[in-house]
């Protein structure tokens, strides 16, 4: 009985170690077809790096503003009476914009023109008075002082009324209106905008490393973020004393002509500066670039070696230090050098040392001054 045992156990232990090494030997033949099993090249579209004359730029994000603005608001407490423009429309600097009532503060100059009337008789009959010696120097004075109160109270009522003619304080153009004819104001509620926009201010900021560099009547240009891609030019016209601590920046504010009323206050604006002469650099096309918190790169096409030592068409990752933009273009300050063949399309699906194969039919844009076209 135990010999019978101690036999199945060992044909047991015999067919399992046969099973085991058939299973090793396949899985070595895995590993060994895994090691040596090439994927196929990716499809990629390249460029070859070259220097351009980039113009010395620095962009920045701006926003518009007035030369002047305001809110046209109550001076004084009253009821509208008459409402003598319309929203959006073009004024001049005097023009009445809204009457309020002065139906009370006209009744108040009518008697005090009657008292002034009264007090310069009385002076005049004074003054002949005191020269006859009827009268004492201090009853003359008295109506001497009469007299000219009753000047300043008519000319502090007729103040009055006008406070409550509210007119435009400079020429520019109205936006909506805020009021309605009957509508009570209470002093400084809000009648309307209005803004001064021909010319008109853009103000931005810069880095401190660029101070240096900055002076009055440098070239602006400016792209409003509208869709229509028009660019406008102006000049530099103030910069600011001092550079922010918090954020070591300086203010920049830039003059531009605006006929057509094209920039309005509180828009959003593309900057760029001019700043010197061209410089040389190396430019790729935007999608070229990889985006990276631990730093920006490009795939570089290069004859690579494979593992049996063959020569394959393959990619290396480059880390790259880069510039301005400027349209489809980047510049490119270190990493790449001209005659390198860098990978414009198609890397995200790379890894260092994969196999490419460059297909060059379809290009992605790579033009300094794009351009929309119609769809």
């Amino acid at each position: 009985m135990l010999r019978r045992m101690l036999l199945v156990l060992a044909v047991t232990a015999l067919l399992l170690g046969g099973l085991g090494f058939v299973k090793f030997r396949q899985v070595k033949s895995g590993m060994a077809a895994q090691a040596s099993f090439q994927p196929p090249p990716e499809a990629v579209t390249t460029t070859v790096a070259r220097e351009e004359a980039w113009p010395a730029t620095i962009s920045a994000i701006g926003s518009v503003v007035a030369i002047r603005g305001v809110t046209v608001s109550a001076d004084l407490p009253g009821i509208v009476q008459k409402i003598s423009f319309e929203s959006g429309a073009s004024v001049a600097a005097g023009v009445v914009l809204v009457q309020l009532d002065t139906q009370q503060e006209q009744a108040q100059l009518a008697d005090a023109n009657a008292q002034r009337e009264l007090a310069n008789a009385n002076y005049a009959r004074m003054g002949e008075l005191v020269k006859q010696g009827v009268i004492s120097r201090q009853e003359y004075d008295r109506a001497t002082a009469e007299q000219r109160a009753g000047d300043a109270k008519v000319a502090e009522i007729r103040a009055t009324i006008a406070r409550k003619t509210i007119r435009a304080p400079f020429s520019g153009s109205l936006g909506i209106r805020q009021v309605n004819l009957g509508q009570y104001l209470s002093a400084g509620s809000p009648i309307v905008p209005l803004q001064a926009l021909d010319p008109i201010y853009v103000n931005f900021s810069l880095p401190q490393q660029v101070v240096g560099r900055l002076k009055p009547g440098q070239t602006v240009h400016v792209s409003p973020d509208d869709g229509t891609h028009t660019d406008f030019a102006g000049r530099v016209t103030a910069i600011d004393s001092v550079v922010d601590p918090a954020t070591r920046n300086v203010q920049v504010q830039a003059t531009f002509p605006n006929r057509e009323r094209r920039l309005h206050p509180g828009m959003f604006v593309q900057i760029a500066l001019a700043l010197g002469s061209s410089e040389s650099v190396i430019t790729l096309p935007a999608s070229a670039i990889s985006y990276a918190p631990y730093g920006d790169s490009v795939f570089v096409v290069a004859d690579l070696k494979g593992p049996k030592g063959e020569t394959y068409r393959g990619v290396r990752q480059q880390f790259v230090k880069l510039g301005a933009a400027r349209g489809d273009q980047v510049a490119v300050t270190s990493g790449v050098k001209s005659g390198d063949e860098v990978v414009t399309s198609g890397a995200f699906k790379l890894r260092n040392g994969a196999s490419v194969s460059p297909n060059n039919k379809v290009q992605p844009s790579n033009s300094a001054t794009p351009k929309v076209e119609d769809r």
